[in-house]
């Protein structure tokens, strides 16, 4: 295929706003939520060929709060990840073992993110039950990236950053359990911020697990627009075990002690990756900010640890898909990677009640990076997102997990400890791709991360797709 930039940028309704110019739009009357609706379904369909990011559609039937609740974000344009109950749609989670059914009603996060205000144009493609860093599958096309479509979109959210990073709505859902809002977030140069775990409303499967590694947030083109969402669905729900965060609205006036991190124990950041850290690192100097080295106190141990229990995740997808999914699951039509860390976790099963001590001790572990330092600035990802059928499900299972490990080297820990961590856009690859970096934070610390993006957006505003020449509208 031609590997022109892909973006259905136009001037209709949405023209080039984010999600909080729109609100503000609908509430002056400039603009209806029913036409900002129809622009975003138009160029859902311009792109759909090429990027294919739609599990379902609701296009005829819009889902949004009850009429009368309004929210921060009323009448934009959305869509929620094909892994999250939504009211008569079904609930996919990117496998062909079972046959989807309509959701009776809605998951506890579903009723969150309608709060806000955002209205459901569908749901977005996720790889199978989000276990993928690429939004492949065995026999179906893949989502592709609109700045590069040869290329990964990243996972598990892909459908979600190919959708907001081409255009088509300014914010779409993304949930992240091994980084999966912040991967695409980097491979499509997008906004995407992991939340303290119980930051949002937990997925109930996820409470009944030893660990519960999944946190919901959004991907965003502007930090203004994560920050509104957070914001907004505070208002819904606020845990009482972390600190209130309100709308963080600009920069932070301290200055801060950044932690650097350029490699993990698993991989060798790339040197185009390097690069975007070590600018980026310079530039918070550059504001004020004081940038040592350090160290993150996880190595090879906790990355077997983490792929253990990321099988035992697929053993219970296998073990429980016709009692929890339909009684017509199909465990032999579970893809390459699924059966994979299935195989892998029978094998090494007796290992759990070490692995489970030692991820859960990671926490402490983690606070403990936030004694010298009050953020960690490394890379999302140890390479620049990589061409479509690298990590596809098809390729052999022993040389896609040690691709998988060398390239998802940095966000896991997150999602262990509970954590959060923010990707930016960063920098372009010598192929034109988006580059990302990551920052952390000690839990709760959301207010932070957010500050620091908005100073680094200000300071030098994030690429956009839609200003190439040969990029395609």
């Amino acid at each position: 295929m031609a590997d022109k930039r892909i973006h259905a940028f136009g001037d209709d309704a949405l023209g080039e706003h984010d999600a909080v110019a729109l609100a503000e739009l609908v509430r002056t009357g400039k603009v209806s939520p029913g036409e900002l609706a129809a622009a975003a379904v138009e160029r859902a369909r311009r792109v759909e060929a090429e990027l294919a990011p739609v599990a379902c559609e609701a296009y005829e039937q819009p889902r949004s709060a009850p009429a009368g609740a309004g929210g921060a974000l009323f009448g934009v344009p959305t869509y929620l990840k094909d892994n999250v109950d939504l009211a008569g749609l079904p609930t996919g989670q990117g496998s062909a073992a079972f046959q989807a059914r309509p959701a009776r009603r809605n998951a506890g996060f579903a009723d969150q993110f309608l709060s806000t205000g955002l209205v459901v144009l569908g749901k977005t493609r996720l790889p199978e039950f989000g276990l993928n860093a690429s939004t492949e599958f065995a026999d179906a096309p893949p989502v592709r990236n609109p700045w590069k479509p040869s290329h990964s979109a990243g996972a598990s959210s892909g459908g979600a950053a190919a959708l907001v990073a081409s255009g088509v709505v300014p914010i779409a859902h993304a949930n992240d359990g091994g980084g999966s809002i912040r991967i695409p977030a980097a491979c499509c140069g997008l906004v995407g911020l992991k939340p303290t775990r119980g930051r949002t409303v937990a997925n109930g499967q996820g409470r009944r697990l030893p660990i519960d590694l999944v946190t919901d947030g959004v991907v965003t083109r502007s930090v203004r627009d994560t920050a509104a969402f957070l914001a907004a669905a505070e208002r819904h729900y606020r845990n009482p075990a972390l600190p209130p965060l309100g709308l963080v609205e600009g920069p932070g006036e301290r200055s801060l002690r950044v932690g650097l991190v350029l490699d993990s124990p698993l991989a060798t950041t790339d040197e185009q990756t390097r690069r975007a850290v070590e600018e980026t690192a310079a530039r918070l100097e550059g504001m004020g900010h004081r940038v040592v080295p350090a160290a993150l106190p996880f190595g090879a141990e906790f990355a077997r640890d983490f792929t253990l229990y990321w099988g035992y995740l697929a053993f219970l997808i296998a073990a429980t898909g016709r009692l929890v999914l339909d009684r017509g699951f199909q465990t032999r039509k579970l893809d390459g990677l699924t059966l994979g860390l299935r195989r892998r976790y029978q094998r090494e099963f007796l290992r759990t009640p070490g692995v489970l001590r030692r991820l859960r001790q990671a926490e402490q572990a983690y606070a403990g990076l936030f004694h010298e330092h009050d953020v960690i600035l490394s890379p999302v990802l140890a390479h620049v997102a990589p061409p479509i059928g690298y990590l596809s499900p098809n390729v052999a299972f022993d040389e896609l997990l040690d691709r998988l490990n060398r390239y998802v080297a940095f966000t896991p820990v997150n999602n262990v400890t509970g954590g959060p961590g923010i990707a930016l856009p960063a920098g372009e690859a010598a192929n034109g791709l988006p580059i990302g970096v990551h920052l952390s934070a000690a839990h709760g610390r959301e207010q932070v991360l957010l500050e620091l993006a908005f100073a680094l957006e200000a300071e030098r505003p994030w690429r956009r797709i839609q200003d190439r020449q040969d990029a395609r509208t």
